[in-house]
């Protein structure tokens, strides 16, 4: 399914309009079947402002959407952040998805705790057995081992990429570093680390930039030697040099995400931020400051290793790049098997505070200075916070509901705070500033307007919203249909009216908005047909201000030859 644009000549025109048509069977001309007529009011008198901060993104660390997707980080076993963790604390363990060149003849590969990094004990211990000449030399090539990433590494041809990594040796070392084919028959790019003995003794961090003479988009890093001895890694990582911004996002998806102009992302996600169990909820003071210290954990929803590169600190830097508000999702104390009591909540509270000081504090400040050194000494514009993921109904949550509110609101009154309950089941003395309406599977049809209601979650599990793999990606036909919404943000919705002889399955909306590239103001015209009946759709516009100049306009279709289509890696914008 894809969006297909053309261009339609009216005099009832005075400004560039945008008519988006979401059905299989809806015209704007003519066709045998029946006709409506849908009349718009745009004078700016009987108009009403949409909030400024009306859409936005909602992002889960679900589906490998962060770990393996919208973060570069190109090895896969938390490598990039706390070396091989991934395994287990005890020793030895799994080191999934590394994998061994060579066999128990001339190598042998386990983890143990000689980390030189409190938070991130196990390191990886490679013993050779073999050398470079004589009885018991080693394979041409070489022995060692390899991560073959998340999906297979996707290599650019003359692209650099970042390499960074711990060695400890108390031998001397000549060692080679390359990124090749899945089968590490193709060498794309080689570093050789030589190194004399004694001068590894101590952990050393070393990096330098591998750049690739050919294109290859499933490949590997390997770390090979032909040197009998023993080695020490940690803290392994990949990172392409160029991605969105320069702050670590993959380029493509980030992109995908900034073409649906959201005003706020709401972040780290839904029952992710929970866990099934405390013991895997995301604390954000874990997710921040240098990465090599970030202890990663088990992301126990979703059932998957989640190296915590993507933490809160970078979760306010994509907000900040994408010009969109930042939402955060707080852990209030409860997983969805567990709950901390109201009586016993107070440090999960000034955890909170303590967040929000990290974000918005000033560099002087405990936190602030955290951030400061990280690289952003201005403080992110941190607003709105959402107490809790859907937990209205968990018992505790009403009372904790109340202590975070007046924490937050004593050191932050400009912040709003984003309940779980509807109205009607928060204190009066406390009441929120939005109310979390959670929509899965439906839309909402009504909701009370004195409320003010945000609905976070609105989805489809499978497919995602936007699909992706080592090196390609497509939006589902949902993502497009979202791209009729991306002007909405501080638009004009204008009335209207639709006149149709006996079918209602017709719905429309019409709105106003400045774009901010050419300064110009532009009508959007967004309808829909629910049915299966084919019609003749005529469109009149009233109320337009004089001296607009007329450009005629642009019709945006959302279709498909069949209702059920879906686009694939093989037809990203099928029927198009």
């Amino acid at each position: 399914m894809g969006v297909r644009r053309g261009r339609l000549d009216s005099s009832l025109f005075h400004m560039l309009v945008l008519v988006c048509a979401l059905s299989q069977v809806l015209f704007v001309g003519l066709v045998t079947g029946q006709t409506a007529q849908l009349s718009v009011d745009a004078s700016s008198q009987n108009g009403r402002t949409i909030p400024d901060k009306m859409f936005g993104i909602f992002f889960e660390e679900l589906n490998h959407a962060g770990a393996g997707g919208l973060w570069a980080e190109l090895v896969s076993n938390r490598v990039q952040v706390t070396g091989f963790e991934a395994g287990g604390i005890n020793t030895p363990s799994n080191i999934d998805p590394w994998l061994i060149i060579g066999d128990e003849s001339n190598i042998i590969v386990e983890t143990d705790r000689s980390s030189c990094f409190a938070s991130n004990p196990i390191a990886l211990r490679m013993e050779v057995l073999c050398g470079a000449t004589g009885t018991n030399a080693c394979p041409s090539g070489g022995v060692g081992i390899y991560n073959p990433g998340y999906w297979g590494m996707n290599i650019e041809k003359t692209k650099v990429y970042k390499v960074s990594m711990y060695i400890r040796s108390s031998d001397s070392v000549d060692l080679a570093v390359s990124l090749t084919s899945s089968d590490g028959l193709q060498n794309l790019a080689t570093h050789t680390i030589t190194a004399e003995k004694g001068d590894f003794a101590g952990w050393t961090k070393v990096e330098f930039d591998l750049q690739s003479s050919e294109r290859n988009t499933n490949s590997r890093l390997q770390l090979t030697t032909t040197k009998n001895g023993i080695i020490w890694f940690d803290q392994v990582s990949v990172m392409p040099s160029d991605t969105y911004m320069g702050h670590g996002f993959r380029k493509d998806l980030a992109t995908m995400l900034a073409n649906l102009k959201p005003r706020f992302l709401k972040f780290p996600g839904g029952n992710y931020v929970m866990g099934n169990y405390l013991l895997n909820a995301f604390r954000w003071s874990e997710t921040i400051g240098p990465w090599e210290e970030r202890p990663g954990h088990f992301n126990d929803v979703w059932n998957y290793w989640t190296d915590d590169g993507l933490g809160f600190f970078e979760f306010l830097q994509l907000a900040e790049d994408l010009d969109a508000c930042p939402v955060w999702v707080i852990n209030d104390g409860a997983s969805l098997n567990e709950q901390i009591p109201s009586a016993t909540i107070a440090a999960f509270v000034k955890d909170v505070v303590d967040g929000i000081e990290f974000a918005r504090g000033d560099p002087k400040t405990t936190w602030g200075s955290v951030r400061a050194a990280m690289g952003h000494p201005e403080p992110f514009p941190l607003y709105y916070i959402s107490v809790g993921n859907q937990e209205c109904s968990k018992p505790y949550y009403k009372e904790k509901y109340v202590k975070f509110y007046s924490a937050i609101k004593a050191s932050y009154p400009d912040i709003k705070i984003i309940s779980s309950c509807d109205i009607s089941s928060i204190s009066a003395v406390n009441p929120a500033d939005l109310y979390d309406v959670h929509v899965i599977y439906y839309i909402a049809q009504s909701l009370p307007r004195q409320n003010l209601i945000l609905i976070q979650e609105y989805l489809r599990f499978s497919p995602d919203a936007i699909v992706f793999n080592s090196w390609q990606h497509y939006g589902c036909p949902n993502y497009w249909m979202l791209h009729f919404f991306k002007d909405s943000s501080g638009a004009t919705l204008h009335p209207l009216t639709i006149q149709v002889s006996n079918y209602d399955q017709l719905a429309a909306s019409a709105l106003t908005w400045q774009n901010s590239n050419d300064g110009n103001t532009y009508l959007k015209i967004k309808v829909v047909n629910f049915g299966n009946k084919a019609v003749n759709l005529n469109i009149a516009v009233a109320g337009l201000e004089n001296g607009i100049q007329e450009f005629g306009s642009i019709k945006t279709v959302l279709t498909s030859g069949w209702l059920r289509d879906e686009n694939s890696f093989q037809q990203p914008d099928k029927k198009q």
